[in-house]
């Protein structure tokens, strides 16, 4: 297995040209509304067995109602229960998302889920709290499990959290450096912002940044291209 994955957030081309190009992908239509089970298990049949797939946790762990990106979801919150959503809460809710989400990444057969929390998710006493009996509650089921904290976290902390919960910090390695983690997960969502495309400086910044198991996972407007750039420099105009 090679220890160097480079691959897309979401699918920027059709899923049978991707599959062509790439070995690995990060499944976002898992973070806004779980695809059916059939579905899941279509597309693990279409990509092979040598394709990876990734996924983003759903947003009722992570994000609370008042996020944007619940309009995507489709769901249904009763009137006074939208403080049982998001945040790691301790609530029926949130386990229950969890519990759908391990069932779509079973499907799908992935190895990594990536837990990605808004900016508005920051260090508290209460998040902290929340983060620890989340994962301490979970059943990971040999799941490696990836934290990207977005919001105002101590880096010490995050360290501690990591280490302690066994997660794996994940940032965008041109803007911060990973604190721990059995491998590296990067999500390269643009630098400067999502309209972004990286320059060949900047690539072959990404890939002097290798140490053991790297996954880097590219997130901006020309992501497709990015990636492919960012392949050439491994393994040349054939790919791997």
């Amino acid at each position: 297995m090679s220890q160097v994955k480079i691959g897309c957030c979401g699918f920027p081309r059709g899923m049978k040209h991707y599959f062509s190009q790439f070995k690995v992908c990060e499944v976002q239509q898992t973070f806004y509304k779980l695809p059916r089970l059939e579905t899941a298990l279509r597309w693990r049949r279409e990509a092979g067995p040598d394709f990876e797939f990734t996924i983003k946790a759903w947003q009722v762990i992570t994000h609370p109602p008042s996020s944007p990106t619940y309009r995507r979801s489709g769901l249904k919150i009763e009137p006074g229960k939208e403080g049982n959503y998001g945040f790691f809460r301790p609530s029926d809710e949130v386990m229950e998302a969890w519990r759908k989400t391990k069932e779509t990444g079973e499907a799908l057969g992935v190895r990594i889920i990536v837990f990605q929390c808004p900016a508005s998710f920051r260090e508290t006493a209460e998040s902290v709290a929340n983060t620890r009996v989340f994962f301490r509650a979970i059943d990971r089921s040999g799941f490696v499990l990836v934290w990207e904290p977005r919001g105002e976290w101590d880096g010490g902390r995050v360290r501690a959290l990591c280490e302690e919960l066994d997660l794996v910090h994940c940032v965008d390695p041109l803007k911060a450096v990973p604190l721990y983690g059995r491998l590296k997960y990067f999500r390269l969502h643009g630098g400067p912002g999502y309209r972004h495309t990286y320059t060949d400086e900047e690539l072959e910044r990404l890939k002097g940044m290798v140490e053991g198991e790297t996954y880097f996972m590219f997130n901006n407007i020309s992501m497709y291209d990015d990636a492919l750039r960012l392949k050439r420099l491994f393994y040349g105009e054939l790919g791997d």
